[in-house]
């Protein structure tokens, strides 16, 4: 495995490494969803100076929805580091899928790039498809990607986009989950990003909220099937953190003090989840978690 560039440019213009350094209030530079890494201000800290690896998902294959920034480009990078081939999935955001390709491959990694809509059934069986074929098998399963909206009451809430809500944060979980499942070995890991939302919820982010607290049920249920096949489920529940999701959906007021409620004073850099990714896709460290969903969430409390 090649060492990454230690003189990377896109890690050497980060404005939040080392982690911490971002703190509200943030500028308002409002986006449009789904959202652009290249367009935030300040740039999100990925791992890309920080994040070392010690091989432990050598020679593994990851399939990672949501790939192309934020949480899931940290993951695709981390796995990477650790020894990982990435198929990242994503939606229409193609030059931050491909500086997500870029870091992968820096890493002396196979990145595969795969976009579309993961609301529909067909979509995802053709990443688990491309993933057989490309990478050879799949080993980890991260369901990461996300959509929401900020609403001031249901009343304002569209159907539609509580529908498109539970396709993309729901519906493609399950639709991945059920056609990679049959391809994962024993040792193979499935990994869904919840939310601290599930359990303290904000009210104007309804759709979101119920979705997380939906994949935290699905995740334990479907833990109890899959690792009779050896397949450990697991779930990931962060706090705030930054990422282009926020400046696309949220007002310049809400942005602006992003993370600022938490007992850290501050919003996660996604950096700061990748590391517990790794510890629930590795077999090395975590072969007796099952069913279980880790809070990174700064301080904010969760239940069990």
């Amino acid at each position: 495995m090649q060492p990454f560039d230690e003189e990377d440019p896109l890690a050497s213009e980060n404005e939040t490494s080392p982690h911490g350094v971002a703190r509200p209030p943030f500028p308002a530079k409002p986006q449009q969803l789904p959202g652009s890494d290249a367009a935030m201000a300040p740039r999100a800290d990925h791992g890309e100076q920080s994040y070392r690896g010690s091989g432990r998902l050598q020679g593994k294959r990851a399939i990672i929805t949501g790939g192309d920034s934020g949480i899931g480009r940290a993951v695709a990078l981390a796995f990477a580091r650790e020894g990982a081939d990435v198929l990242i999935a994503y939606l229409n955001e193609d030059e931050d899928a491909r500086e997500t390709a870029r870091l992968v491959e820096a890493a002396g990694r196979k990145a595969v790039l795969v976009p579309g809509d993961i609301g529909q059934e067909s979509h995802c069986r053709d990443i688990v498809g491309e993933a057989m074929n490309a990478l050879g098998g799949i080993d980890v399963l991260v369901n990461n990607a996300a959509f929401q909206t900020v609403h001031q009451s249901i009343a304002e809430l569209p159907s539609e986009e509580f529908d498109r809500t539970f396709r993309t944060n729901v519906y493609g979980m399950f639709y991945l989950s059920k056609a990679a499942l049959p391809h994962m070995k024993p040792g193979s890991a499935i990994i869904n990003t919840t939310s601290v939302q599930a359990y303290e919820p904000t009210a104007s982010l309804l759709a979101y909220a119920s979705t997380k607290g939906a994949i935290v049920t699905f995740t334990k249920a479907l833990a109890q099937e899959a690792i009779a096949r050896g397949v450990r489920v697991n779930a990931v529940a962060p706090g705030p953190v930054w990422t282009p999701l926020i400046p696309a959906s949220m007002p310049s007021e809400q942005v602006s003090q992003f993370g600022s409620n938490t007992p850290l004073g501050r919003p996660a850099q996604p950096a700061e989840l990748a590391p517990a990714y790794v510890f629930l896709a590795s077999a090395e460290t975590s072969s007796y978690v099952v069913g279980e969903v880790l809070g990174v969430t700064g301080g904010s409390k969760i239940l069990p």
